[in-house]
């Protein structure tokens, strides 16, 4: 079974400039090995596309709310929308392997004072294509 293990090493990702899909993939595989993986900057994790078709369905889903006690709920903070994507990319998060690769996962907005002077792993690099970033959707 994973373990908490302390010997495990923690993966810290800047997400400025990083594709959402590129990054969620990639957190969501090295959460399922046994890494430990933080995000940082998560409102500047860009979105590739269209801006106004982007657009177009992030306010048709969030528009989509029922009842006030029922779902769809749609995420307004950029690091639980980041978390959302890779909770998608991860087998089955509510039991097993999938929910202990899950937990494994810190999604932050901007930079904690205890992961300043850590080492990060750069996430992309300026994109020169259409792209939106997740801060622009969740104010």
């Amino acid at each position: 079974m994973f373990g908490g293990s302390k010997n495990k090493m923690t993966k810290i990702i800047d997400g400025k400039n990083a594709v959402m899909g590129r990054l969620a993939s990639y957190a969501a595989k090295e959460a399922l090995k046994g890494e430990e993986v933080v995000i940082l900057n998560c409102q500047d994790v860009i979105i590739t596309g269209n801006r106004e078709n982007i657009l177009k369905n992030f306010q048709e889903q969030r528009g989509k709310v029922g009842w006030g006690q029922t779902g769809p709920k749609h995420i307004k903070a950029s690091d639980r929308m980041v978390k959302r994507v890779i909770r998608g990319m991860v087998p089955n998060y509510r039991e097993g392997r999938g929910r202990e690769a899950y937990r494994r996962i810190k999604c932050y907005t901007g930079v904690p004072k205890e992961f300043e002077n850590a080492k990060k792993i750069t996430g992309g690099k300026e994109k020169k294509i259409k792209f939106s970033r997740v801060g622009e959707f969740v104010k």
